[in-house]
């Protein structure tokens, strides 16, 4: 499975959002820290689930990295988000 696959697979079964878009960035890094040769480097989420509703920022981010969970975070360089509810 993608990584890609796998993060969209992971926040779906933990937030059952409205909308979800799980982008593989990478081409725009080639040549930057941190790009890998296939891609699945880079990633924006844009994310919209009731479950966030009355969480702060840095609330929401945590839940989505514990949802992702440390050993698919630690495959990626980076991961920018977008959370609402």
């Amino acid at each position: 499975m993608s990584i890609t696959n796998d993060i969209e697979d992971r926040l779906r079964a933990a937030f059952t959002p409205s909308a979800l878009d799980v982008v593989d960035d990478s081409e725009s890094h080639r040549g930057h820290a941190g790009y890998q040769d296939g891609g699945e480097s880079h990633f924006n989420v844009r994310i919209r689930a009731s479950a966030f509703e009355g969480k702060s920022r840095i609330q929401r981010h945590r839940a989505v990295h514990a949802a992702i969970g440390p050993e698919l975070i630690g495959r990626i360089h980076a991961l920018a988000l977008d959370i609402d509810v």
